[in-house]
């Protein structure tokens, strides 16, 4: 192994022991920026090194938690299924692609918090059709990359009173 995979794989380490201390990925992006996480590892380049290994199980749960939605129901907007999720508890990593689209959800939740101003807001907004969407809920929108980013524009929308 050259020194900089040995960088990379020693980066990815520490981003990913940061990120599964208590306050992780999942809070940080609902109640900070990535610049006051820069303390705790969670730059851009140490979230994308934890993503490539892979989230810890337990910022599934806070998300189901920050989201108040079942199991059942957000798995399957993540795109894992049963069995999947049976093997990413027992490994304590999420795959990959689960990380990111885990990432996805936190960071849409994070932003609607921001412009709805709560926690509560934000988990009934995000459940609900809107208009701006052409009826479609946010949530559902957001299992594709391209919906999540119509989801944050719609937002910016909303925090800056333009009509949608």
């Amino acid at each position: 192994m050259n020194r900089a995979m040995r960088r990379t794989g020693e980066a990815a380490k520490v981003a990913v022991d940061d990120v599964s201390t208590p306050v992780g990925v999942v809070h940080y992006c609902v109640h900070g920026s990535f610049l006051k996480s820069a303390s705790k590892g969670l730059t851009p380049s140490g979230m994308i090194a934890a993503i490539r290994t892979g989230l810890p199980i337990s910022e599934l749960d806070e998300l189901r938690e920050k989201l108040n939605m079942p199991m059942e129901k957000l798995t399957a907007k993540l795109g894992i299924s049963k069995a999947t999720l049976h093997r990413r508890k027992a490994t304590g990593r999420l795959g990959p692609e689960e990380s990111d689209r885990l990432l996805r959800f936190a960071r849409l939740l994070g932003r609607a918090v921001e412009v709805l101003e709560g926690e509560q807001n934000a988990r009934v907004w995000l459940s609900s059709p809107q208009v701006g969407l052409g009826g479609e809920v946010p949530l559902d929108y957001a299992e594709i990359e391209l919906g999540a980013r119509e989801v944050e524009d719609l937002l910016g929308r909303i925090e800056y009173g333009v009509y949608s």
